[in-house]
Protein backbone atom coordinates (compact mmCIF):
# COMPACT_ATOMS: atom_id res chain seq x y z
CA UNK A 1 0.00 0.00 0.00
CA UNK A 2 1.31 3.48 -0.95
CA UNK A 3 2.09 5.32 1.95
CA UNK A 4 1.69 9.50 1.61
CA UNK A 5 4.30 11.10 3.59
CA UNK A 6 4.90 14.78 5.90
CA UNK A 7 7.31 16.58 4.03
CA UNK A 8 9.57 18.19 6.28
CA UNK A 9 12.90 20.37 5.94
CA UNK A 10 12.98 19.77 2.33
CA UNK A 11 12.43 15.78 2.82
CA UNK A 12 9.54 13.29 2.71
CA UNK A 13 9.37 11.88 6.21
CA UNK A 14 7.16 8.76 7.37
CA UNK A 15 7.88 8.36 10.59
CA UNK A 16 4.18 8.57 12.19
CA UNK A 17 2.52 5.37 14.03
CA UNK A 18 -0.78 6.32 13.24
CA UNK A 19 -2.57 5.93 9.61
CA UNK A 20 -5.73 6.67 7.96
CA UNK A 21 -7.33 5.32 4.59
CA UNK A 22 -7.51 7.01 1.45
CA UNK A 23 -9.88 6.46 -1.30
CA UNK A 24 -10.91 6.50 -4.84
CA UNK A 25 -13.82 8.07 -4.58
CA UNK A 26 -14.54 6.88 -8.32
CA UNK A 27 -14.35 2.87 -7.11
CA UNK A 28 -14.83 3.34 -3.49
CA UNK A 29 -11.56 1.27 -2.83
CA UNK A 30 -8.34 2.62 -0.89
CA UNK A 31 -5.90 3.77 -3.47
CA UNK A 32 -3.03 4.63 -0.05
CA UNK A 33 -2.42 5.43 3.33
CA UNK A 34 -1.54 8.73 4.91
CA UNK A 35 0.97 9.00 8.27
CA UNK A 36 -1.21 10.88 10.75
CA UNK A 37 1.19 13.35 12.39
CA UNK A 38 1.56 13.49 16.26
CA UNK A 39 2.07 16.71 18.30
CA UNK A 40 6.04 15.74 18.45
CA UNK A 41 5.70 15.44 14.05
CA UNK A 42 4.17 18.88 13.97
CA UNK A 43 6.42 19.96 16.56
CA UNK A 44 9.12 19.15 14.31
CA UNK A 45 8.00 20.52 11.43
CA UNK A 46 7.23 23.97 13.71
CA UNK A 47 11.03 23.73 14.29
CA UNK A 48 11.90 23.26 10.98
CA UNK A 49 9.87 26.46 10.18
CA UNK A 50 11.46 28.35 12.99
CA UNK A 51 14.80 27.83 11.89
CA UNK A 52 14.12 28.67 8.72
CA UNK A 53 12.96 32.00 9.39
CA UNK A 54 15.61 33.95 9.89
CA UNK A 55 17.35 33.17 6.49
CA UNK A 56 14.01 33.49 4.49
CA UNK A 57 13.25 36.96 6.28
CA UNK A 58 16.66 38.42 5.04
CA UNK A 59 16.27 37.00 1.98
CA UNK A 60 16.23 39.79 -0.79
CA UNK A 61 12.68 40.76 -2.56
CA UNK A 62 13.64 39.88 -6.03
CA UNK A 63 15.32 36.51 -5.27
CA UNK A 64 12.10 35.48 -3.23
CA UNK A 65 9.95 36.76 -6.81
CA UNK A 66 12.28 35.08 -8.79
CA UNK A 67 10.79 31.52 -6.25
CA UNK A 68 7.39 32.69 -7.45
CA UNK A 69 8.22 33.07 -11.03
CA UNK A 70 9.84 29.55 -11.03
CA UNK A 71 6.64 28.01 -9.06
CA UNK A 72 4.39 29.34 -11.93
CA UNK A 73 6.09 27.86 -14.84
CA UNK A 74 6.26 24.51 -12.72
CA UNK A 75 2.94 24.67 -12.09
CA UNK A 76 1.77 25.47 -15.88
CA UNK A 77 4.18 23.04 -17.02
CA UNK A 78 2.88 20.01 -14.96
CA UNK A 79 -0.96 20.65 -14.68
CA UNK A 80 -1.92 17.71 -16.25
CA UNK A 81 0.38 15.68 -13.96
CA UNK A 82 -1.16 17.26 -10.83
CA UNK A 83 -4.94 17.67 -12.28
CA UNK A 84 -4.49 13.74 -12.39
CA UNK A 85 -3.35 13.66 -8.75
CA UNK A 86 -6.25 15.80 -7.60
CA UNK A 87 -9.08 13.68 -9.22
CA UNK A 88 -7.59 10.14 -8.22
CA UNK A 89 -8.06 11.07 -4.70
CA UNK A 90 -10.63 14.15 -4.77
CA UNK A 91 -12.98 12.74 -7.34
CA UNK A 92 -13.85 16.01 -9.30
CA UNK A 93 -13.35 15.61 -13.53
CA UNK A 94 -9.90 16.53 -14.92
CA UNK A 95 -11.77 19.89 -16.55
CA UNK A 96 -12.59 21.01 -13.05
CA UNK A 97 -9.43 20.14 -11.64
CA UNK A 98 -7.35 21.55 -13.95
CA UNK A 99 -9.52 24.66 -13.55
CA UNK A 100 -8.74 25.07 -9.95
CA UNK A 101 -4.99 24.75 -10.31
CA UNK A 102 -5.26 28.09 -13.17
CA UNK A 103 -7.10 29.69 -10.28
CA UNK A 104 -4.21 28.69 -7.71
CA UNK A 105 -1.60 30.32 -10.24
CA UNK A 106 -3.53 33.37 -9.92
CA UNK A 107 -2.34 33.47 -6.77
CA UNK A 108 1.32 32.84 -7.20
CA UNK A 109 1.16 35.61 -9.98
CA UNK A 110 0.08 38.09 -7.25
CA UNK A 111 2.58 36.83 -4.94
CA UNK A 112 5.00 37.40 -7.39
CA UNK A 113 4.40 41.26 -7.33
CA UNK A 114 6.14 41.05 -4.05
CA UNK A 115 8.21 43.94 -4.48
CA UNK A 116 5.14 46.17 -4.56
CA UNK A 117 3.14 44.31 -2.39
CA UNK A 118 5.35 45.09 0.69
CA UNK A 119 6.24 48.47 -0.33
CA UNK A 120 5.81 50.72 2.85
CA UNK A 121 5.37 54.41 3.39
CA UNK A 122 7.74 57.28 4.30
CA UNK A 123 6.66 61.27 5.30
CA UNK A 124 9.61 63.59 6.42
CA UNK A 125 9.66 66.56 8.47
CA UNK A 126 6.45 65.51 10.29
CA UNK A 127 7.86 68.09 12.54
CA UNK A 128 11.08 70.35 12.66
CA UNK A 129 14.04 67.40 11.55
CA UNK A 130 11.48 64.36 12.29
CA UNK A 131 10.89 61.93 9.99
CA UNK A 132 8.46 58.57 10.06
CA UNK A 133 8.34 55.82 8.63
CA UNK A 134 6.64 52.19 8.26
CA UNK A 135 7.68 48.85 6.77
CA UNK A 136 5.65 45.75 6.56
CA UNK A 137 7.07 42.57 8.37
CA UNK A 138 6.08 38.63 8.60
CA UNK A 139 4.67 37.32 11.38
CA UNK A 140 6.84 34.52 11.87
CA UNK A 141 6.17 31.19 11.43
CA UNK A 142 2.12 30.62 9.98
CA UNK A 143 0.06 27.48 10.32
CA UNK A 144 -2.27 26.49 7.20
CA UNK A 145 -5.16 24.00 7.67
CA UNK A 146 -6.85 23.92 4.53
CA UNK A 147 -10.08 21.52 3.03
CA UNK A 148 -10.40 18.31 1.16
CA UNK A 149 -13.10 20.24 -1.76
CA UNK A 150 -9.64 22.06 -3.22
CA UNK A 151 -6.70 20.51 -2.39
CA UNK A 152 -4.33 22.81 -4.52
CA UNK A 153 -6.09 26.28 -4.81
CA UNK A 154 -6.76 27.13 -1.47
CA UNK A 155 -3.46 26.19 0.25
CA UNK A 156 -2.07 27.94 -2.86
CA UNK A 157 -4.46 30.83 -1.35
CA UNK A 158 -2.75 30.45 1.93
CA UNK A 159 1.04 29.49 1.34
CA UNK A 160 1.71 32.08 -1.50
CA UNK A 161 0.80 34.82 0.64
CA UNK A 162 2.41 33.96 3.60
CA UNK A 163 5.94 32.89 2.06
CA UNK A 164 6.33 35.57 -0.05
CA UNK A 165 5.98 38.09 2.93
CA UNK A 166 8.57 36.73 4.56
CA UNK A 167 6.99 33.71 6.56
CA UNK A 168 7.59 30.44 6.92
CA UNK A 169 4.91 27.65 6.89
CA UNK A 170 3.47 24.59 8.41
CA UNK A 171 0.37 22.74 6.21
CA UNK A 172 -2.21 20.79 7.21
CA UNK A 173 -3.99 19.57 4.37
CA UNK A 174 -6.64 17.77 4.20
CA UNK A 175 -6.41 13.61 4.93
CA UNK A 176 -8.63 12.71 2.19
CA UNK A 177 -6.56 14.49 -0.78
CA UNK A 178 -3.37 14.62 0.90
CA UNK A 179 -0.83 13.42 -2.24
CA UNK A 180 -1.45 17.44 -3.46
CA UNK A 181 -0.13 19.17 -0.90
CA UNK A 182 3.29 17.37 -1.11
CA UNK A 183 3.24 18.09 -4.85
CA UNK A 184 3.17 21.18 -4.21
CA UNK A 185 5.79 21.48 -1.87
CA UNK A 186 8.15 19.69 -3.99
CA UNK A 187 7.41 21.93 -6.52
CA UNK A 188 8.36 24.87 -4.46
CA UNK A 189 11.43 23.23 -3.65
CA UNK A 190 11.99 22.44 -6.97
CA UNK A 191 11.37 26.32 -7.80
CA UNK A 192 14.19 27.36 -5.03
CA UNK A 193 12.19 27.24 -2.04
CA UNK A 194 14.92 27.03 0.67
CA UNK A 195 13.96 23.78 3.26
CA UNK A 196 11.84 24.44 5.55
CA UNK A 197 10.29 27.40 4.60
CA UNK A 198 6.99 25.18 3.42
CA UNK A 199 6.62 21.97 5.35
CA UNK A 200 3.11 19.72 5.01
CA UNK A 201 2.01 17.58 8.23
CA UNK A 202 -0.93 15.09 7.37
CA UNK A 203 -3.78 14.43 10.26
CA UNK A 204 -6.63 14.80 11.89
CA UNK A 205 -7.91 17.05 15.17
CA UNK A 206 -5.00 15.85 16.87
CA UNK A 207 -2.10 18.06 14.33
CA UNK A 208 -4.83 21.04 13.77
CA UNK A 209 -4.69 21.44 17.88
CA UNK A 210 -0.89 20.51 17.62
CA UNK A 211 -0.59 23.65 15.09
CA UNK A 212 -2.61 25.96 17.38
CA UNK A 213 -1.56 25.32 20.15
CA UNK A 214 2.34 25.28 19.56
CA UNK A 215 4.01 28.79 20.78
CA UNK A 216 6.45 29.17 18.25
CA UNK A 217 3.17 29.66 15.48
CA UNK A 218 2.46 33.07 15.43
CA UNK A 219 -1.05 32.63 12.83
CA UNK A 220 -3.08 30.43 12.01
CA UNK A 221 -5.12 30.37 8.18
CA UNK A 222 -8.38 27.76 8.35
CA UNK A 223 -11.13 26.67 5.97
CA UNK A 224 -13.41 24.76 6.96
CA UNK A 225 -16.97 24.32 8.30
CA UNK A 226 -18.52 26.96 10.41
CA UNK A 227 -18.85 24.92 13.57
CA UNK A 228 -15.23 24.19 13.33
CA UNK A 229 -14.10 27.69 11.88
CA UNK A 230 -15.40 29.27 14.89
CA UNK A 231 -13.64 26.50 17.11
CA UNK A 232 -9.93 27.33 15.83
CA UNK A 233 -10.90 30.94 15.68
CA UNK A 234 -11.36 30.77 19.69
CA UNK A 235 -9.09 28.67 20.33
CA UNK A 236 -5.95 30.61 18.78
CA UNK A 237 -7.56 33.88 19.53
CA UNK A 238 -7.15 32.67 23.02
CA UNK A 239 -3.49 32.05 22.29
CA UNK A 240 -2.84 35.41 21.63
CA UNK A 241 -2.31 34.51 17.85
CA UNK A 242 -3.51 36.12 14.28
CA UNK A 243 -5.94 34.01 13.01
CA UNK A 244 -8.53 33.96 10.09
CA UNK A 245 -11.14 30.77 9.71
CA UNK A 246 -13.21 30.70 7.45
CA UNK A 247 -16.82 28.76 7.59
CA UNK A 248 -19.45 27.09 5.55
CA UNK A 249 -21.75 29.03 3.21
CA UNK A 250 -25.40 29.21 1.73
CA UNK A 251 -25.06 30.91 -1.46
CA UNK A 252 -27.98 32.17 -2.98
CA UNK A 253 -28.64 33.31 -6.67
CA UNK A 254 -31.51 35.52 -7.13
CA UNK A 255 -33.14 35.89 -10.45
CA UNK A 256 -35.42 38.42 -11.38
CA UNK A 257 -38.71 38.30 -13.59
CA UNK A 258 -36.69 40.55 -16.58
CA UNK A 259 -33.83 37.86 -16.21
CA UNK A 260 -32.98 35.55 -19.52
CA UNK A 261 -34.19 32.60 -17.82
CA UNK A 262 -32.44 30.04 -20.03
CA UNK A 263 -29.27 31.81 -19.08
CA UNK A 264 -29.96 31.80 -15.29
CA UNK A 265 -30.94 27.90 -15.83
CA UNK A 266 -28.05 27.08 -17.63
CA UNK A 267 -25.84 29.43 -15.17
CA UNK A 268 -28.02 27.61 -11.66
CA UNK A 269 -27.21 23.80 -12.94
CA UNK A 270 -23.29 24.63 -13.51
CA UNK A 271 -22.90 26.59 -10.04
CA UNK A 272 -25.26 24.37 -7.80
CA UNK A 273 -23.57 20.91 -9.72
CA UNK A 274 -20.48 21.52 -11.23
CA UNK A 275 -17.91 19.69 -8.20
CA UNK A 276 -20.84 17.44 -7.04
CA UNK A 277 -21.66 20.99 -5.26
CA UNK A 278 -18.75 20.42 -3.03
CA UNK A 279 -17.66 23.79 -3.23
CA UNK A 280 -17.87 27.17 -0.59
CA UNK A 281 -19.15 28.75 -3.45
CA UNK A 282 -21.58 26.96 -5.08
CA UNK A 283 -24.99 28.05 -5.81
CA UNK A 284 -27.34 25.89 -3.23
CA UNK A 285 -30.23 28.43 -3.52
CA UNK A 286 -31.80 29.28 -6.07
CA UNK A 287 -34.64 32.61 -5.15
CA UNK A 288 -37.67 33.16 -7.74
CA UNK A 289 -38.79 36.26 -7.75
CA UNK A 290 -42.66 36.99 -9.04
CA UNK A 291 -44.18 34.43 -11.39
CA UNK A 292 -41.07 32.81 -13.03
CA UNK A 293 -41.07 30.36 -10.54
CA UNK A 294 -42.82 27.27 -12.43
CA UNK A 295 -40.62 28.30 -15.95
CA UNK A 296 -37.34 28.28 -14.28
CA UNK A 297 -38.00 25.38 -12.56
CA UNK A 298 -38.53 23.16 -15.55
CA UNK A 299 -35.85 24.52 -17.50
CA UNK A 300 -33.48 23.83 -14.37
CA UNK A 301 -35.08 19.86 -14.92
CA UNK A 302 -34.54 19.63 -18.47
CA UNK A 303 -31.01 20.50 -17.99
CA UNK A 304 -30.55 18.07 -15.03
CA UNK A 305 -31.64 15.34 -17.23
CA UNK A 306 -28.84 15.89 -19.95
CA UNK A 307 -25.64 15.52 -17.18
CA UNK A 308 -23.41 12.98 -17.48
CA UNK A 309 -22.23 11.70 -14.25
CA UNK A 310 -19.27 9.87 -14.04
CA UNK A 311 -15.58 8.75 -12.86
CA UNK A 312 -13.71 12.15 -13.21
CA UNK A 313 -11.11 10.50 -15.93
CA UNK A 314 -13.66 9.67 -18.31
CA UNK A 315 -13.80 12.90 -20.81
CA UNK A 316 -17.34 12.24 -20.99
CA UNK A 317 -18.35 13.06 -17.34
CA UNK A 318 -19.24 16.46 -15.92
CA UNK A 319 -19.30 15.80 -12.29
CA UNK A 320 -17.60 13.08 -10.26
CA UNK A 321 -18.68 11.32 -7.18
CA UNK A 322 -18.78 12.41 -3.79
CA UNK A 323 -15.47 12.87 -1.56
CA UNK A 324 -17.04 9.62 0.71
CA UNK A 325 -20.23 7.28 1.16
CA UNK A 326 -20.84 8.96 4.76
CA UNK A 327 -20.73 12.82 2.42
CA UNK A 328 -22.63 10.74 -0.24
CA UNK A 329 -25.08 9.63 2.45
CA UNK A 330 -25.63 12.41 4.15
CA UNK A 331 -26.66 14.33 0.94
CA UNK A 332 -29.50 11.35 0.53
CA UNK A 333 -30.50 12.11 4.15
CA UNK A 334 -31.11 15.92 2.98
CA UNK A 335 -33.40 14.96 -0.05
CA UNK A 336 -35.07 12.29 2.28
CA UNK A 337 -35.70 15.38 4.71
CA UNK A 338 -36.81 18.06 2.35
CA UNK A 339 -39.52 15.40 0.90
CA UNK A 340 -41.15 15.07 4.80
CA UNK A 341 -40.60 18.70 5.63
CA UNK A 342 -42.98 19.55 2.69
CA UNK A 343 -41.22 20.32 -0.09
CA UNK A 344 -41.35 19.19 -3.66
CA UNK A 345 -38.84 16.87 -4.82
CA UNK A 346 -38.68 17.90 -8.23
CA UNK A 347 -35.71 15.13 -9.49
CA UNK A 348 -34.66 13.01 -6.57
CA UNK A 349 -30.55 12.38 -7.03
CA UNK A 350 -31.32 9.12 -4.80
CA UNK A 351 -33.24 7.52 -7.63
CA UNK A 352 -29.89 7.74 -9.94
CA UNK A 353 -28.14 4.34 -10.56
CA UNK A 354 -24.24 3.74 -11.40
CA UNK A 355 -22.28 0.80 -12.76
CA UNK A 356 -19.21 1.68 -9.65
CA UNK A 357 -19.27 1.12 -5.95
CA UNK A 358 -18.03 4.91 -6.02
CA UNK A 359 -19.82 7.69 -4.09
CA UNK A 360 -21.51 9.05 -6.75
CA UNK A 361 -25.14 10.19 -6.15
CA UNK A 362 -27.40 11.92 -8.59
CA UNK A 363 -27.95 15.95 -8.92
CA UNK A 364 -31.77 16.71 -6.87
CA UNK A 365 -34.09 20.24 -7.06
CA UNK A 366 -36.08 20.63 -4.44
CA UNK A 367 -38.79 23.47 -4.83
CA UNK A 368 -41.06 25.02 -2.37
CA UNK A 369 -38.31 25.19 0.20
CA UNK A 370 -39.01 27.60 3.21
CA UNK A 371 -36.37 28.95 5.72
CA UNK A 372 -36.62 26.52 8.72
CA UNK A 373 -36.40 23.51 6.58
CA UNK A 374 -33.31 21.92 6.92
CA UNK A 375 -32.45 21.62 3.45
CA UNK A 376 -32.60 25.39 3.18
CA UNK A 377 -31.03 25.79 6.43
CA UNK A 378 -28.00 23.75 6.85
CA UNK A 379 -24.77 23.85 4.40
CA UNK A 380 -25.53 20.68 2.37
CA UNK A 381 -22.17 20.49 0.48
CA UNK A 382 -23.64 18.08 -2.00
CA UNK A 383 -25.57 18.63 -5.50
CA UNK A 384 -29.06 19.45 -4.13
CA UNK A 385 -30.46 22.61 -5.34
CA UNK A 386 -33.39 23.87 -3.72
CA UNK A 387 -35.69 26.40 -4.85
CA UNK A 388 -37.34 29.35 -2.71
CA UNK A 389 -40.27 31.47 -4.28
CA UNK A 390 -40.50 35.12 -3.47
CA UNK A 391 -42.88 37.42 -4.62
CA UNK A 392 -40.92 40.64 -4.36
CA UNK A 393 -36.77 41.84 -4.95
CA UNK A 394 -37.48 43.50 -1.27
CA UNK A 395 -38.41 39.94 0.12
CA UNK A 396 -35.34 38.48 -1.66
CA UNK A 397 -33.09 40.72 0.02
CA UNK A 398 -34.66 40.13 3.29
CA UNK A 399 -34.36 36.35 2.68
CA UNK A 400 -30.53 36.34 1.55
CA UNK A 401 -29.69 39.05 4.38
CA UNK A 402 -31.61 36.92 7.21
CA UNK A 403 -29.31 34.09 6.30
CA UNK A 404 -26.27 33.32 9.09
CA UNK A 405 -24.08 33.24 6.34
CA UNK A 406 -22.74 35.74 4.14
CA UNK A 407 -20.33 33.76 1.46
CA UNK A 408 -21.58 34.35 -1.75
CA UNK A 409 -24.64 35.62 -3.49
CA UNK A 410 -25.47 36.06 -7.56
CA UNK A 411 -28.53 38.59 -9.13
CA UNK A 412 -29.56 37.83 -12.72
CA UNK A 413 -31.47 40.72 -14.49
CA UNK A 414 -31.31 42.69 -17.50
CA UNK A 415 -31.78 45.47 -15.27
CA UNK A 416 -28.96 47.69 -14.17
CA UNK A 417 -30.75 49.76 -11.67
CA UNK A 418 -31.99 46.62 -10.04
CA UNK A 419 -27.86 45.55 -9.91
CA UNK A 420 -26.88 48.30 -8.22
CA UNK A 421 -29.15 48.27 -5.61
CA UNK A 422 -28.60 44.79 -5.26
CA UNK A 423 -24.80 45.35 -4.67
CA UNK A 424 -25.99 48.09 -2.48
CA UNK A 425 -28.17 46.43 -0.37
CA UNK A 426 -27.07 42.75 0.14
CA UNK A 427 -24.99 41.76 3.28
CA UNK A 428 -23.07 39.35 1.61
CA UNK A 429 -19.15 39.52 0.74
CA UNK A 430 -19.17 38.68 -2.83
CA UNK A 431 -21.11 39.11 -5.00
CA UNK A 432 -22.15 38.44 -8.51
CA UNK A 433 -24.48 40.19 -11.21
CA UNK A 434 -24.99 37.70 -13.68
CA UNK A 435 -21.93 35.61 -12.58
CA UNK A 436 -23.08 32.56 -10.71
CA UNK A 437 -19.75 31.59 -8.52
CA UNK A 438 -18.15 35.20 -7.74
CA UNK A 439 -14.92 34.02 -6.62
CA UNK A 440 -12.56 37.25 -7.07
CA UNK A 441 -9.20 37.21 -9.47
CA UNK A 442 -6.17 36.94 -7.38
CA UNK A 443 -5.34 40.79 -7.46
CA UNK A 444 -9.08 41.50 -5.21
CA UNK A 445 -9.75 39.10 -1.89
CA UNK A 446 -11.71 35.85 -0.89
CA UNK A 447 -13.97 36.06 2.15
CA UNK A 448 -17.50 36.17 3.13
CA UNK A 449 -19.41 38.15 5.87
CA UNK A 450 -21.21 36.75 8.77
CA UNK A 451 -20.92 33.12 10.01
CA UNK A 452 -18.68 32.81 6.46
CA UNK A 453 -15.54 34.39 8.22
CA UNK A 454 -13.97 34.87 11.88
CA UNK A 455 -11.14 37.01 11.72
CA UNK A 456 -10.93 40.52 10.21
CA UNK A 457 -8.83 39.60 6.90
CA UNK A 458 -10.12 37.61 3.77
CA UNK A 459 -7.82 35.37 2.30
CA UNK A 460 -5.85 36.03 -1.12
CA UNK A 461 -5.42 39.03 -2.49
CA UNK A 462 -3.91 42.77 -0.62
CA UNK A 463 -6.09 41.56 2.62
CA UNK A 464 -3.77 38.02 3.12
CA UNK A 465 -0.63 40.70 2.44
CA UNK A 466 -2.18 42.70 5.72
CA UNK A 467 -2.80 39.50 7.49
CA UNK A 468 0.65 38.14 7.27
CA UNK A 469 2.67 41.19 7.24
CA UNK A 470 2.93 43.51 10.66
CA UNK A 471 3.53 47.30 10.39
CA UNK A 472 6.16 48.54 12.17
CA UNK A 473 6.43 52.33 12.27
CA UNK A 474 9.44 54.12 12.96
CA UNK A 475 10.35 57.65 13.78
CA UNK A 476 13.68 59.24 13.06
CA UNK A 477 15.37 62.11 14.37
CA UNK A 478 19.13 63.06 14.02
CA UNK A 479 19.86 66.21 16.40
CA UNK A 480 22.69 67.99 16.93
CA UNK A 481 24.63 67.46 20.17
CA UNK A 482 23.82 70.88 21.25
CA UNK A 483 20.54 70.40 20.40
CA UNK A 484 20.15 68.01 23.54
CA UNK A 485 17.82 69.16 26.40
CA UNK A 486 15.32 67.36 29.37
CA UNK A 487 11.94 67.80 28.68
CA UNK A 488 8.91 65.70 30.58
CA UNK A 489 5.86 66.96 28.23
CA UNK A 490 4.08 64.99 25.81
CA UNK A 491 5.57 64.66 22.54
CA UNK A 492 4.41 66.86 19.83
CA UNK A 493 4.61 67.81 16.47
CA UNK A 494 5.65 71.59 15.77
Amino acid sequence: MNRIPHYINGKRIDSSLRTAPVFDPATGTQSAEVVLASAADVADAVQAARAALPGWRATGLIRRADVFFRLRHLLTERRDELAAIITAEHGKVLDDAAGEIARGIENVEFASGLTNLLKGEFSEQVSRGVDVHQVKQPVGVVGCVTPFNFPVMVPLWMVSSAIACGNTVVLKPSEKDPSAAVFLAELFSEAGLPDGVLNVVHGDQEAVEAIIDHDEVAAVSFVGSTPIAQTVYRRAADRGKRVQALGGAKNHMVVMPDADLDAAADAAVSAAYGSAGERCMAVSVLVAVGDIADELVGKVAERIATLRIGAGTDPNSEMGPLISAQARDRVAGYVAGAAAAGATVVVDGREARFDSAGYFIGVSLVDHVRPGMKVYDDEIFGPVLSVVRVGSYDEAVRLVNANEYGNGVALFTRDGKSAREFEFDIEVGMVGVNVPIPVPVGAYSFGGWKRSLFGDSHIYGPESVHFYTRSKVVTTRWPDASESQIHLGFPSNG
